[in-house]
């Protein structure tokens, strides 16, 4: 299977992506395919297109928060409230705790359903912290509190550190918090999402090309102030001189590298099954693979992201390898399927992978995106193993 047969399934034949950029390689080689459209008028999607990162930015936070740490600008034992006093339920919470998932923190109300920008941060300055139940330590907030952790610490604006400390350094000049407006035709185009929840019926539309499609970030981000869960923007020509600034210790050392890939949330649970593995702001390896956003041919030390609007970053320093993979799942696309009780995704038409077409409330077919995540290791890190002729590092191909 070649990069360009991943890329015809996800867009043409199962149509859960608009398209697909797709690169993998390691600090010498580079593999390259990219298909589809980029907006509405079926505009192609090109090498330069610029993409939604969504929660890509995570990984930009995390960076950051452990070069300073590098620096000797941030402890990562103090208090949140050391850097960031505005935090003021969080005096007992250490920047540690937040960079790895290892405690909830939740608003008093959701963050995305207040009416302005000042109140959803008065929501967000509100969190407060409590101990992990059931499976998931993943969220947002974490990220949303480190954003004003590196501030504080740095003592610049979120978006200044990323520039001085890896955006100019890697020559990353098409990473943008608000695309500037004579690159917007550029943009991949995150309008028009559908989503069923239970018995609501969601459509998402007026997204403008620029702007964040995640809702936190859409509300609350200017051109000055980026938030550090999602909202920044790049091509795919970048994320690669991403990869190899952290293969070639450009951005942190080899060793700070292997602790943001240290486990620090997963473990198994006494009914059965597994809480997340997560790592600092990234998924670290699980013992599921079915369950893993780290490829089966990448070492236990791998960090990987993933992003809601279709995107997968993973960086290996044992092997060496990285893949750069931004697709786009949400524009005209059913995202989320969640049926109400006694339904199932067959019940709507949908296979019971979450492909096929849904009949919207207005009579449009709609092509469903919803389980695209379960779809990659089958037709997306197949043709990856394929090109860079590696097997599975977990015994089977």
């Amino acid at each position: 299977m070649t990069l360009q047969d991943s890329i015809a399934f996800f867009t043409e034949e199962a149509h859960s992506l608009s398209c697909l950029s797709l690169h993998c390689g390691d600090r010498q080689h580079l593999y390259s395919a990219l298909g589809g459209v980029r907006n509405a008028e079926g505009d192609a999607l090109e090498a330069d297109s610029l993409f939604d990162l969504a929660s890509l930015t995570k990984l930009f936070t995390s960076l950051l928060v452990m070069r300073l740490w590098e620096e000797g600008l941030l402890d990562l034992e103090a208090k949140v409230t050391q850097y960031a006093p505005r935090f003021v339920h969080l005096e007992d919470v250490t920047v540690s705790q937040v960079l790895g998932f290892e405690i909830a923190l939740q608003s008093p109300r959701r963050v995305d359903a207040q009416a302005d920008r000042a109140q959803g941060l008065r929501e967000l300055f509100a969190l407060t912290a409590f101990a992990n139940s059931g499976s998931r330590c993943y969220s947002d907030m974490h990220a949303m509190v480190l954003k004003y952790v590196i501030e504080g610490a740095a003592g610049e604006t979120y978006l200044e550190a990323l520039k001085k400390r890896i955006l100019v350094p890697l020559s990353m000049t098409e990473i943008f918090g608000t695309v500037p407006e004579e690159k917007r035709d550029r943009c991949v185009s995150c309008d028009r999402e559908h989503r069923i929840e239970g018995e609501k019926w969601i459509l998402r539309e007026g997204i403008a090309p620029g702007t964040p499609h995640d809702p936190k970030a859409h509300l609350l981000q200017t051109a000055e102030d980026v938030c550090g869960h999602a909202g920044l923007f790049g091509t795919a020509a970048d994320l690669v001189k991403l990869c190899r600034g952290m293969l070639e210790e450009k951005i942190v050392s080899d060793s700070t590298l292997l602790e943001m890939a240290r486990n620090r949330t997963g473990h198994p649970l006494p009914g059965g099954g597994y809480t997340q593995y997560l790592g600092a702001q990234c998924y670290v390896r699980h013992p599921q693979q079915v369950h893993s956003e780290v490829p089966v041919y990448m070492s236990d030390r791998a960090i990987a992201m993933g992003g809601f609007t279709g995107h997968h970053l993973s960086v290996d320093p044992e092997t060496g390898i990285f893949v750069v993979s931004l697709g786009n799942r949400v524009l005209n696309r059913l995202t989320v399927c969640v049926p109400p009780e006694g339904r199932t995704l067959e019940d709507y038409g949908l296979l019971p992978d979450g492909r096929g077409q849904i009949r919207w409330t207005d009579g449009e077919m709609i092509w469903s995106s919803a389980r695209y995540v379960h779809l990659k290791d089958e037709h997306m890190h197949a043709a990856i193993m394929d090109t860079l002729g590696v097997p599975s590092r977990l015994g089977t191909k």
